[in-house]
């Protein structure tokens, strides 16, 4: 209880930091205000690579181990990788139509994200077309495990490769400039707090499933 308290003070403060203590960013659209969504942006891209990563672990776990909750695990993490990654995806539309004047413009970053969404998808799909719970989670473990292989080719390699329009943070990034102490703590506490909500909801939905697990059990199904 505390904790989840916590969380919604530290969530409330960075939304109220982002707003009126981050400043503009030159480089970011034709003011830089719009840098300010970079708090929500990056933090969720990064969860999303963080779930689907937990979503492989737990997957080789299943095979190694044929133990069902592991299967859940990775079920629920490749469900908030989904998640946030959907967010990700939302935050750097609006700061598209802010910078570029439209919501997509099929960018490599947004091409690749769009394709790893799709990716993923195919995993959902899968489950949901197999009754067998052994087969279900076997075929799912391999799948997971293959479909992580892209994620760090589309998430960093191939932004890099292509032109793209999408501006960089750091030490000499080119169009935007590095971040200032002032928004690097909002963006920090902005990652923690993410990272914090992940875990939460990732506590809430094994316990969800192992709970419709027992309910099954117990029907017999």
């Amino acid at each position: 209880m505390i904790g989840q308290v916590l969380l919604g003070v530290g969530m409330t403060v960075v939304v109220i930091a982002s707003f009126l203590y981050v400043p503009a960013i030159p480089g970011f659209g034709a003011t830089g205000e719009t840098a300010r969504i970079i708090v929500y942006h990056v933090p969720a891209a990064w969860i999303a690579v963080l779930a689907y990563l937990m979503s492989t672990v737990h997957s080789v776990a299943y095979l190694v181990t044929r133990d069902l909750s592991r299967d859940r695990r990775a079920l629920v993490n490749a469900e908030l990788g989904t998640v946030f990654c959907l967010l990700a995806t939302i935050t750097g539309a609006v700061w598209s139509r802010a910078a570029w004047g439209m919501y997509w413009n099929w960018d490599p970053r947004q091409t690749s994200i769009a394709v790893l969404l799709l990716i993923y998808a195919a995993y959902f799909v899968l489950r949901s077309a197999l009754n067998d719970a052994d087969r279900r989670a076997r075929l799912s473990a391999v799948y997971a495990t293959l479909a992580f292989v892209t994620v760090p080719f589309l998430a960093f390699v191939v932004p890099r490769v292509f032109p793209s329009l999408h501006p960089d943070l750091g030490a000499g990034g080119g169009r935007a400039s590095a971040m200032s102490p002032e928004v690097l703590v909002v963006f920090l506490a902005s990652l923690i707090c993410f990272t914090g909500l992940y875990l939460w909801l990732q506590n809430i939905g094994v316990r969800l499933y192992h709970l419709q697990a027992m309910r099954l059990l117990k029907r017999g199904d």
